[in-house]
């Protein structure tokens, strides 16, 4: 039986080198590689080191992926680029590309919409590959001048990368806005840096970072700036990190 070719990528690989690929290897399998599998660990990288890229090293010396897409400018980071040319050097196929465009290609709706924060999240990263129609609620969740818990439609923040660990995003109500880069990946702009700061004020947000991530330095300013909740995590969240999340929204 025949293999079928598997392409794996990171981030927001550039269009126009998803859709050379989707031509060139219309029946491939595709694989995003900076989640988290539960393929075995490899030594390659440091213990203490950013677990989505540990992953990326890790799923791709399992999953041997025939080709890689892995973004390595503004729109991922420089341990992005250290992964590809690890990688490479290793002999892997490896693509570099960089998608630094300002220019929105898609409306912001899901992340302001009335559904579950990890179908939000995870939605928004499926459309990079594949990008689908979706039923959304008719009406977004508006930004809000004024929040209270006690509000039915309270709604709070989440600021970040999609997380290494998905659940906790089960701890937010489904009308909590998404900002940060996830924000900038509905847009289709993942190095708009200015996207990516942007949040409102007034609405209670949990920022967060993946432990060792450069993204750590925005996360942590922007938390103390618009009194929110800075939070990081290095490979799963603990029963404390979660308390903090249900106390944080509780509390606003």
């Amino acid at each position: 039986m025949e293999k079928t070719f598997l392409i794996g990528f990171w981030g927001y690989p550039h269009p126009d080198e998803i859709e050379t690929a989707k031509k060139k290897y219309p029946n491939a399998e595709w694989v995003d590689l900076d989640i988290d599998f539960g393929h075995p660990k490899t030594n390659i990288l440091p213990e203490a080191y950013c677990k989505i890229i540990r992953n990326i090293i890790d799923n791709s010396m399992y999953l041997k992926p025939d080709l890689i897409l892995a973004p390595i400018g503004k729109d991922k980071c420089d341990s992005g680029w250290f992964a590809s040319k690890i990688l490479s050097d290793m002999g892997f196929k490896v693509i570099q590309t960089i998608f630094e465009t300002l220019e929105p290609k898609n409306e912001i709706k899901i992340c302001k919409s009335r559904i579950p924060l990890y179908e939000k999240i995870t939605m928004i990263t499926n459309n990079i590959i594949k990008p689908l129609p979706h039923i959304l609620p008719p009406s977004i969740v508006p930004d809000r001048e004024q929040n209270t818990s006690s509000n039915p439609d309270f709604t709070p923040g989440f600021w970040g990368v999609p997380p290494n660990d998905l659940s906790i995003l089960k701890l937010f109500p489904d009308t909590t806005h998404v900002y940060g880069w996830t924000r900038c990946v509905e847009a289709g702009t993942p190095a708009d840096i200015d996207l990516e700061m942007y949040v409102n004020p007034n609405v209670p947000t949990v920022f967060y970072s993946q432990a060792f991530c450069s993204k750590a330095q925005l996360a942590k300013y922007l938390a103390d700036k618009y009194n929110g909740l800075y939070i990081d995590i290095n490979d799963y969240a603990t029963t404390s990190i979660k308390a903090k999340i249900e106390a944080f929204l509780k509390l606003n």
